[in-house]
């Protein structure tokens, strides 16, 4: 189960690590100066989340120092959905994609409350508290921009449509994820994505959006197995210059 239960792990702690350098990006362009702290906010809750998950990795699970985790690897060591890559574009963007990701995040954690593997079980019934706080600001502004003008309504359906079949790569399976049900861990990234697409639909819906439809073929699958977007790697090199400097000096 250690090899199942590791790449569960990664791939969540690298998704938040991606997602917050993305956040952090808006500040001081935001659309407005509370966008600026909100998205500020939540990319520092989501980078504390990753330490903690790399944490975990490290202490239970024999892996390298978080420090190293975040900031050593190369590309194609990262198991990040390709969602989390990208940039941050215009802000119907990137509210649509914290829109699907939060609330995809929210649902992981709320299963994982009940996982077999305390640590994980422990530290999901302290997330989930914050992550609530993320999925209520991207439910309040979809649905202002959704019912406000024909302008904000078509962009907003315009990101939805474009975000879509990256959002269903956040439940790309792993292998061996069979021997984290078998050992009541995680229930699954299917059964995930089932209730996912029962919330979220349901909400878009409720703000007068369609839900758009996509063939399997187009879903964005390949982050949880090492393949990216081109966005990954200059976004790893802007996060990491820093530390490359002088990898043996303590930050």
């Amino acid at each position: 189960m250690s090899k199942a239960l590791q790449q569960l792990l990664y791939k969540m702690a690298d998704d938040a690590l991606i997602i917050g350098h993305r956040n952090s990006e808006w500040t001081g362009i935001g659309p407005m100066l509370e966008e600026d702290l909100a998205f500020s906010s939540m990319a520092q809750d989501k980078i504390g989340h990753a330490l903690a998950l790399y944490t975990i990795l490290h202490e239970h699970l024999g892996q390298p120092h978080p420090d190293k985790l975040g900031f050593m690897r190369s590309e194609a060591e990262f198991t990040c959905c390709q969602l989390v890559e990208l940039p941050i574009g215009e802000y119907d963007f990137s509210l649509m994609r914290h829109f699907l990701f939060d609330h995809a995040e929210l649902l992981r954690y709320e299963m994982l409350t009940n996982s077999s593997f305390l640590p994980l079980a422990q530290l999901a019934k302290k997330v989930k508290g914050e992550i609530k706080y993320h999925v209520l600001h991207a439910d309040t502004f979809l649905k202002q921009l959704a019912r406000g003008t024909e302008e904000s309504k078509a962009r907003m359906q315009s990101g939805l449509n474009y975000t879509w079949p990256y959002a269903l790569g956040i439940f790309e399976a792993t292998d061996n994820e069979q021997d984290l049900t078998a050992q009541n861990v995680f229930t699954g990234e299917e059964e995930l994505k089932k209730r996912w697409l029962e919330k979220v639909s349901l909400i878009i819906n409720n703000a007068g959006l369609t839900v758009p439809k996509v063939e399997e073929s187009k879903i964005v699958y390949g982050g949880r197995k090492g393949y990216h977007s081109e966005y990954l790697k200059p976004l790893l090199d802007e996060m990491t210059e820093v530390v490359r400097l002088d990898p043996s000096a303590e930050w």
